[in-house]
């Protein structure tokens, strides 16, 4: 499972959202140094591009976890809109290749939802599917009874055919 933390490498998250596809990212935190990490909440990929489009929020790492001093408003980062892609790709690539953004972190706690659903990892596939269509979700965090993440269930993944199909071979015998 890809996981983001609350303070994110600008370098490391362009890396992550070049190489991969996903809409949106459980974000999970270390509530104490010998605790382990758990879940917090999500976060759309469409909100991390608007994210890295305002260099301005874009801050060294520091040990103390005080709130960005420039956050970006409300209207600003939930605005449905496409990226642009070619920019967008600029954009990644730059951060991806100058080493300067190795030293530079968003801290994405201000833009996470806090309230994500979420379910524990033996949760009924059933109900699963029930909260999918009632909530019109994309995506859904699993977690284990200490409330790590251990996946992440989306919409395509519940569709009946494959589902079918994916149980039948769990199933079968081997």
């Amino acid at each position: 499972v890809r996981v983001l933390h609350l303070k994110e490498n600008v370098a490391s998250l362009a890396q992550l959202l070049a190489s991969t596809n996903h809409g949106g990212f459980p974000v999970v935190c270390r509530p104490k140094p010998d605790h382990a990490e758990v879940f917090q909440g999500t976060i759309k990929r469409s909100e991390l591009c608007i994210l890295l489009e305002n260099e301005y929020i874009f801050e060294p790492e520091t040990n103390d976890e005080s709130l960005s001093s420039h956050p970006l408003t409300y209207e600003k980062i939930t605005v449905e809109k496409l990226p642009n892609l070619s920019r967008l790709t600029m954009l990644l690539n730059h951060y991806t290749t100058d080493p300067q953004y190795q030293q530079l972190f968003i801290n994405l706690e201000p833009y996470i939802n806090k309230s994500a659903m979420s379910v524990q990892a033996h949760f009924s596939l059933q109900r699963t599917y029930i909260i999918f269509r009632t909530l019109g979700l994309r995506h859904l965090t699993v977690v284990d009874p200490q409330n790590q993440v251990v996946g992440v269930i989306t919409r395509k993944e519940l569709m009946p055919w494959p589902l079918k199909e994916r149980l039948r071979l769990q199933l079968e015998p081997q």
